[in-house]
């Protein structure tokens, strides 16, 4: 085969994952027009799975991934979240695409202003400092500013459901802190030890028994070339999993809501035909609908802008990629703010995808080929609805999430597949997701025709060359490893 055949196969592989409603290659970064300028709430990837840190098997795991592409270096303010906006991870426990548990964190900024006397004795001034700490950022008495969240628990519809607030267990307050993000070695002597002062015991209402969660700064876990995804696919197909180097993302941060909650907590209804409980998830940003610009804001002042109104979605995530690469661009915005319940309305864009014919154009005479069997119901059955006899619920609506059987036992971080299902480890995607799932490669093989009988190219080995290291990730809670610093001067 050629190289511009592999390549062709590769572009035709890519814009088949791209379709198939959220199967896909990479996280959902700057996806649609209006989140490029709501970096804040733009919601990157989403990991649903069974705990497989030791003890803790009866209870499952949600990491939501939050404001992209991180320069550790990217100071002095660095990546706090918005006080103005709420985020959600939402259940269906029941099937019908509509959500039946939400978790719903909210900020608060707290300021501490720090002043330091400047002048000659006896006629100093006090002023305030412009960065965020001055010494040693463990002590709260040399940070200036910080953020800390309350987690509501929503039974029922989002807005109109009944709402209680969770606990913080370890202080017995409703509010939890979040570290400050991984200036560099000089301000933070052990940033691994200190995060870990962030992880909190929470009291979720309606649970016997607690969970745990965390916010807060973690290193980037998604392996991709971003940069030759984009520009037409410019990879081999057909290489070493791991040829194509560290990836885009090896040195980029992410800020990560963790939360690990018992499995008896979040099943419902839906079951698969054995009987198996099946959760469905995902996650959503919204801010508020109006914003009122302040032409001179000051320290007595709310702020640059006020903000009110009912809350509006503006950024929604379940597989990765969705909206990226499958909704056309006029469309974008538009499914950023819808729910799964009204995904029909995107249906012409996994049935009859346009990405693949464009490519097909640019690889004209390449000799590739992709699975024909429009419309393409096998990638509708496992990505839609959930794969039969593993976590697809009886009578479920289609509609675009994430699905996990948490019946099927955890696997060992030594024993995990990062070809999920496909390398025979039911406990991966997209059985829910795990941080080592290779959800690229998975889904290359799967789009291209693993799961049929006949498509041309359904036992090929696509890669996309970029291949996580376990040894990156913890094997604890919440399981993603420590940022990378601002500064490499320890």
């Amino acid at each position: 085969m050629t190289t511009a055949m592999k390549r062709s196969g590769l572009a035709i592989a890519i814009t088949g994952l791209c379709f198939a409603a959220g199967m896909s290659q990479a996280s959902s970064h700057r996806e649609a027009p209006f989140i490029t300028e709501a970096p804040k709430v733009d919601g990157t990837d989403f990991y649903m799975f069974r705990s497989y840190e030791a003890n803790r098997d009866g209870f499952v795991t949600m990491i939501a991934n939050y404001l992209p592409l991180q320069d550790a270096y990217g100071g002095p303010n660095y990546f706090d979240l918005d006080e103005d906006a709420i985020y959600e991870i939402h259940v269906d426990n029941n099937g019908d695409a509509t959500e039946d548990l939400t978790f719903q964190f909210k900020f608060s900024d707290l300021l501490n202003d720090i002043q330091l006397p400047v002048g000659p004795d006896g006629n100093q001034e006090m002023v305030s400092v412009p960065l965020k700490n001055i010494g040693d950022a463990s002590n709260n008495d040399n940070v200036q500013f910080r953020q800390e969240y309350t987690v509501k628990v929503i039974r029922g519809d989002r807005r109109t459901g009944t709402s209680q607030t969770a606990m913080n267990v370890d202080t017995g307050m409703e509010t939890f802190s979040k570290p400050l993000d991984n200036i560099g070695g000089k301000s933070f002597a052990d940033y691994a030890g200190y995060a870990d002062g962030f992880v909190h015991n929470i009291a979720i209402p309606g649970c016997s028994t607690d969970g745990r969660v965390f916010v807060g700064q973690r290193k980037e876990a998604f392996a991709v070339n971003l940069g030759e995804i984009f520009d037409l696919v410019n990879t081999n197909p057909l290489g070493p999993r791991n040829g194509e180097g560290a990836g885009d993302l090896a040195k980029k941060n992410v800020t990560s809501f963790a939360l690990e909650v018992p499995t008896e907590c979040l099943t419902g209804s839906a079951q698969t035909a054995s009987g198996d409980p099946v959760i469905g998830a995902w996650t959503t940003a919204s801010l508020r609908q109006i914003r009122v610009l302040n032409p001179a804001p000051n320290a007595n002042d709310k702020g640059a802008a006020i903000e009110g109104g009912a809350y509006a979605q503006v950024s929604r995530l379940g597989m990765p990629l969705v909206n990226e690469v499958v909704i056309g661009l006029k469309d974008k915005n538009g499914f950023n703010t819808s729910e799964p319940k009204d995904d029909g309305q995107f249906a012409t864009y996994v049935t009859h995808p346009t990405l693949p014919e464009l490519l097909e154009i640019l690889f004209a005479g390449a000799g590739a080929e992709a699975p024909n069997n429009f419309p393409r119901t096998d990638l509708v059955t496992a990505f839609l609805t959930g794969v039969p006899d593993l976590n697809q619920p009886e009578g479920v609506t289609a509609s675009e999430m994430l699905r996990l059987n948490p019946a099927v036992p955890a696997t060992a971080p030594v024993s995990q597949n990062d070809l999920g299902v496909l390398g025979a480890d039911n406990a991966g995607f997209p059985n829910g997701r795990r941080p080592v799932d290779d959800v690229v490669d998975i889904a290359l093989r799967v789009v291209m025709g693993a799961l049929t009988t006949d498509a041309p190219n359904k036992d090929a080995p696509f890669t996309d060359g970029v291949q996580l290291d376990p040894a990156e990730l913890k094997t604890s809670f919440p399981y993603l490893a420590t940022p990378v610093a601002g500064s490499p001067n320890s």
